[in-house]
């Protein structure tokens, strides 16, 4: 059955995003000040790796990284403290007595935040190429792919964060519980090809893991790893199924 969100609650649910700027300077602001800040101030991000196959850090990897910051940031973090904190109010609830029903909600907020996400990205792709002259993704249309795939999956899991979090609370620190360990293991601090082969290995099956490196091969022109997509493609669905069966509306 299609949704039908009228244009009012868009509006409301967009003005309320807004006035939320803690919000949107982590999502947006933070990681395209990292990238530039770290871009420019660190040497050897500007010098061929032999580790990273030649490229410049700040061509391949710290991009990907900042990328796949924004997209937990919102994922794991905005989205599912807003969901359970209507929910704990008992927003949801109400709203199921009006026309207006709470899917609805759920897609304004799901939109709102993909959004997001994407300007980031825009940005940092843009900013990036203009201030630091790192190259756009030479593999643009496997990077939309690997993007849109990686996106799914987080946004996926956050979902599922918001399904069984039982306050706002509990929700905000469990957002951050799960996303900080998944950064390490997508090699936000300690890059993939400098991780002990064991670590390597729990990083190619964990979501950050498989998203980071996708991001990174298409960053440097080469076709991601089939192993990487479908790792996100079945954590995409597990998440998705989990947060399909345990979601509450009050």
């Amino acid at each position: 059955m299609a949704v039908i969100i009228p244009a009012r609650l868009a509006v409301v649910e967009a003005k309320l995003y807004l006035r939320e700027p803690v919000a949107v300077f982590f999502a947006v602001v933070l990681p395209l000040a990292l990238l530039l800040v770290l871009g420019a101030a660190i040497p050897d991000f500007r010098k061929p790796a032999e580790d990273m196959g030649g490229y410049r850090p700040v061509d391949t990897h710290l991009p990907a990284m900042m990328i796949m910051l924004s997209v937990l940031t919102v994922a794991f973090s905005i989205l599912p403290s807003v969901l359970v904190l209507y929910r704990e109010r008992g927003v949801l609830r109400r709203m199921s007595t009006t026309p207006v029903r709470p899917i609805s909600v759920l897609t304004v907020q799901l939109a709102l935040n993909v959004a997001t996400a994407v300007i980031a990205t825009a940005l940092m792709l843009v900013f990036g190429n203009l201030i630091l002259d790192v190259p756009y993704p030479r593999m643009f249309l496997a990077f939309l792919g690997v993007f849109v795939l990686g996106s799914v999956t987080m946004f996926g899991i956050g979902l599922a964060l918001a399904a069984v979090a039982p306050n706002s609370r509990v929700v905000q620190g469990a957002g951050a519980g799960v996303m900080f360990p998944l950064l390490f293991l997508g090699g936000m601090w300690l890059p993939r090809p400098l991780m002990p082969e064991v670590l390597v290995v729990i990083s190619d099956y964990s979501p950050t893991g498989a998203f980071g490196q996708a991001l990174t091969d298409v960053f440097t022109g080469r076709a991601p790893s089939l192993l990487h997509l479908a790792v996100l493609a079945v954590w995409a669905a597990a998440a998705i199924f989990a947060a399909a069966r345990w979601f509450r509306w009050e």
